[in-house]
């Protein structure tokens, strides 16, 4: 397959609004994909390159400028390849041999195709065929239910590989894939809930309420000795967490598969600030790195040749339990009450704040774990209502902040998965804070090197706002505009694509969903 067909896809999908249209044309592109084409032609598709990051940036590709084949001849194979020789380029002289590779690749494509290939390598091919659509193209075109598809991506958690088995092996393929320990599965998460006299009645009366804790989510896997630590985007931060891995290593078990999150607390067991956490896994922002960091876990999913995943919260919590009391030094339980009265469900709200923590979740003891899914059967409850969006440009700042970023544009994803400005805020940014913004956000710029009062932002950060609510706007886009918005925190744990959407900031217009 040419890369051309790929490029002339991405073009056409990004030129339409309607799903359908879509998700027919990324099919019909991996249906005509050699088997060997399918993995890398998926990834590509999703924004991603199957080697990640491949060691060139916007100033490399500045300087890589040549003049564009008047003629299509790059193939999917070839374009793979020369992706994966630069990846694997290290070393002395590696950025002049990847100076000339870069060239060698871009001088054999034309101009479509070079502009294709740049956004793919500086994460800019915003073309509306996120994760979801993809997924969609892939049950499309192999004929196949899409939650067959769906769970087979969850188990394994690589697109690229679960549409090259759909394509070759069809549904007994994709039904091979099991749980396996060592292999991190996508999270179960939480979707927002509006109150928590809301959440209980939507959920009713089989339901446990957990504190909802201001940390990182963990996915832990213990196979004999080996102990292996996940987050939640399943970046492996194993060697960053020794005191964490200790703790697995001395439950009373062989193999298991455990989530929860994991968090600082100061010497009163109160929760330290979220970057001191999320600087343990050496994620941008400024914090403490030799905080230690303590387990709260909250979900089995495998015990000692056991799959739990499929079985309902009840059991799965019964087996946490067990395994969890069996040693008195095994990691914490995260606090909580199984169906409770009104009255020890808002007792679990007071006290998780009372101890500084977020809120609480409320889950369906019924319902079994939904890896990768945002569904109704957990919900999260938060006393103030926040937000998760991408930053999409910083404002240069004027006065005492005379030589720094500040005023930070905020977007909230659309339905095709983009983001959509909604607001900027200045609001709630430490010294501290704005001495990292102005460090870390020139080398995120869509145009690097360039003068203006604004510096727009490629969107590959996720920050956490407190809002007043919302109201309807003609200024932006989205036709709505946030209420009095302050910074939290930065979400280094999450992707751009675990943003919240439009909708969630249109339910604050009646006063509705938390964050």
């Amino acid at each position: 397959m040419l890369l051309a067909e790929v490029v002339a896809t991405s073009a056409a999908v990004a030129a339409t609004r309607s799903r359908t249209a879509k998700s027919t044309a990324l099919a019909d592109l991996l249906r005509r994909a050699d088997a060997d084409e399918v993995e890398a032609v998926a990834s590509w598709l999703s924004g991603e390159t199957l080697q990640g990051r491949v060691g060139v940036g916007w100033r490399t590709l500045a300087a890589a400028q040549v003049a564009p084949a008047a003629e299509s001849s790059l193939t999917v194979g070839a374009v793979d390849s020369a992706l994966g020789t630069l990846a694997a380029t290290t070393g002395a002289g590696s950025a002049r041999r990847r100076d000339g590779l870069l060239g060698d690749l871009l001088g054999a494509a034309t101009a479509d195709e070079q502009r294709f290939l740049v956004a793919l390598l500086t994460g800019e091919l915003r073309q509306g065929a996120l994760e979801g659509l993809v997924l969609d193209a892939v049950a499309r075109a192999a004929e196949l239910p899409v939650a067959t598809v769906r769970r087979a991506f969850m188990l394994s958690g690589r697109l690229p590989r679960t549409a090259a088995l759909a394509l070759a092996q069809g549904a007994a393929g994709l039904e091979a894939v099991r749980l396996e320990v060592g292999r991190p599965v996508r999270p179960m998460l939480a979707s927002p809930g509006s109150s928590l006299a809301e959440a209980l009645t939507a959920l009713g009366e089989d339901v446990t309420v957990e504190f909802k804790l201001d940390g990182a989510r963990i996915q832990v896997h213990r196979d004999g000795d080996v102990v292996r630590v996940w987050t939640r985007t399943l970046r492996e931060v194993t060697d960053a967490v020794p005191e964490l891995v200790a703790r697995i290593r001395a439950l009373p078990c062989t193999r298991a598969v455990l989530d929860g999150e994991t968090l600082a607390l100061d010497d009163d067991g109160r929760p330290r600030a979220f970057q001191d956490t999320m600087s343990r896994f050496g994620s941008a922002g400024p914090g403490e790195a030799d905080a230690l960091l303590s387990p709260f876990l909250f979900d089995l999913l495998h015990l000692d040749g056991r799959d739990l995943i499929d079985e309902p919260l009840h059991e799965r919590l019964d087996a946490l339990a067990g395994l969890l009391t069996a040693d008195e030094h095994a990691p914490l339980r995260m606090p909580g009450v199984r169906r409770p009265t009104p009255e020890q469900a808002e007792t679990v709200l007071d006290d998780a704040l009372g101890a500084g923590h977020e809120g609480v979740v409320v889950k369906d003891l019924t319902a079994p774990y939904a890896a990768g899914r945002r569904g109704k059967a957990w919900q999260k409850v938060k006393p103030v209502h926040t937000l998760d969006l991408v930053v999409l440009g910083a404002e240069w700042g004027y006065g005492r902040r005379t030589g720094s970023l500040s005023n930070i544009h905020l977007g909230a994803l659309d339905a095709d998965g983009e983001p959509v400005m909604v607001g900027k805020t200045f609001k709630g940014m430490t010294d501290e804070l704005l001495a990292w913004q102005t460090a870390t956000f020139p080398a995120l710029a869509r145009e690097p090197g360039t003068d203006g009062p604004v510096v727009a932002l490629r969107p590959e950060l996720v920050v956490e706002v407190a809002v007043d609510g919302a109201q309807r706007s003609v200024r932006y886009p989205g036709g709505v505009a946030l209420r009095f918005a302050r910074v939290l925190r930065y979400r280094s744990d999450k992707t751009p694509a675990e943003a919240d959407t439009l909708d969630a900031v249109r339910a604050l217009l009646a006063g509705g969903a938390t964050g």
